[in-house]
């Protein structure tokens, strides 16, 4: 009788012991911006075990991971959002800013820059096709794109000619595609198809909100990783990211 309730001890002991050691094998799941595609391949190859990334726009990864998807780890880029998902999960650390970047303008391989930028020169250029950029009311690029048109006046008279995307790296496709003769996206996308683009204008960054890349861990198996990140951050401003404004 002894003998038989040790074997049963000793077998729930190493059931025990294989969910532990399968739960530690399981990968780190990250939820990041489409932006970050690039560096944050690079940091997570350098990461002591397996790192699974989902990019997407920051809205619905912030509605994703809201609604339950598996995340340990969650980098997006706009600090609306990260509020909104913070209110509605406990986290393993607050967020904090890793990261910030800068607005572009640009146009297919050869394009010429623009002397002036006014709503009238992006009209002309534009020609009767579409402006890419991320959505404006939920893709943070997006977002800070609409606030740079408002405040050049030219958001009312193209609007119509928009081509929105989910992310911002959908909106580089359309441009790197020729597809579209203009479009809105983040300074590390330009740099990420320098090949296939041309910048035509720098966005001055006080045209919109502060660009800020805040992360957050959901789990404590994403707190070390986010200080690895913060080690690293060299990989990002060498793609074309700055630091945290």
């Amino acid at each position: 009788m002894k003998t038989s309730r040790w074997i049963k001890g000793l077998s729930a002991a190493l059931a025990v012991l294989g969910w532990a050691c399968a739960a530690g094998a399981e990968p780190l799941r990250v939820f990041a911006a489409a932006s970050l595609q690039g560096p944050l391949d690079q940091l997570a190859e350098g990461w002591n075990s397996e790192v699974r990334i989902s990019y997407g726009g920051s809205g619905a990864i912030a509605r994703q991971v809201g609604l339950g998807a598996p995340a340990d780890v969650v980098m997006l880029a706009n600090a609306d959002w990260m509020a909104w998902l913070a209110d509605r999960l406990p986290l393993a650390a607050a967020p904090r800013d890793v990261l910030g970047n800068r607005l572009v303008l640009i146009g297919p391989k050869g394009a010429k820059p623009l002397e002036q930028v006014t709503a009238a020169a992006l009209e002309a250029r534009l020609n009767g096709n579409r402006l890419a950029m991320g959505q404006h009311q939920s893709v943070p690029a997006g977002i800070y794109a609409r606030q740079w048109l408002d405040r050049i006046g030219a958001w009312d008279r193209l609007r119509i000619q928009l081509a929105e995307t989910e992310n911002v790296r959908a909106a580089l496709t359309l441009v790197t595609r020729g597809e579209v003769p203009l479009g809105i996206v983040y300074a590390s996308d330009a740099a990420a198809a320098a090949g296939d683009i041309t910048v035509i204008h720098h966005i001055p960054p006080d045209a919109h909100a502060p660009i800020r890349y805040p992360a957050a861990a959901i789990t404590g198996r994403g707190i070390p990783f986010l200080t690895h990140l913060a080690a690293n951050t060299d990989l990002f401003v060498a793609a074309g990211f700055t630091a945290p404004p």
